[in-house]
């Protein structure tokens, strides 16, 4: 059975065309106007053999904040919707990511509860065009969207680049193990029988 979504957003503020392969190879076209912004989001469909595509026109004349969040709306969106009703995937995923000087912990849990943990010391106002708060605001995004609890912490590091990146990557390995299927979880991974 295929996992994957495209969703489309328009607004007033952007224009979104998003497609999301769970399954796939790592394959990555991603145009948001943020080139550091595409980077990450390249390293995330790279490192969690996602498949994604994604072509933004967003108010940049304005700040990136409408963009960066919006590409986290549409992503978590996507992330619910190509897993559709979860059965037989393993639901948790954490991985601890080294980035040169940088460590940093993603632990992720595809409850369907909403919740951002966030732990990243990030000192400096942008790394490249990207604004350095709004990776905060892209996380928290994808989570509630997705309807994630994620968690994201800083254990060593200090410079910016390498902590950012850090995270996305370490984002893209732990959900890359949550999205995994197991065949010995016949419905889905709860108690409760729905997630």
């Amino acid at each position: 059975m295929a996992r994957n979504a495209e969703i489309i957003r328009n607004t007033k503020e952007t224009r979104i065309c998003l497609t999301l392969d769970l399954d796939g190879a790592g394959a990555a076209r991603v145009h948001t106007g943020i080139g550091f912004f595409d980077h990450m989001l390249e390293s995330f469909a790279r490192h969690g053999f996602f498949d994604l595509k994604l072509e933004v026109e967003g108010d940049l004349e304005v700040d990136t904040h409408h963009t960066i969040e919006d590409v986290g709306i549409v992503l978590g969106t996507a992330i619910k919707e190509a897993l559709g009703e979860k059965k037989g995937i393993v639901r948790y995923g954490t991985a601890i990511l080294p980035m040169d000087e940088s460590l940093i912990l993603c632990s992720l849990d595809l409850c369907g509860r909403p919740y951002l943990a966030y732990d990243l010391s990030l000192d400096r106002e942008f790394v490249g065009d990207l604004e350095t708060e709004m990776i905060k605001e892209f996380f928290y995004a994808v989570s509630y969207s997705a309807a994630m609890n994620l968690h994201l912490r800083q254990m060593a590091g200090s410079n910016n680049h390498h902590i950012i990146e850090g995270a996305f990557k370490a984002f893209s390995k732990a959900l890359d193990q949550a999205v995994s299927l197991d065949s010995r979880i016949q419905d889905v991974l709860s108690t409760k029988g729905s997630l």
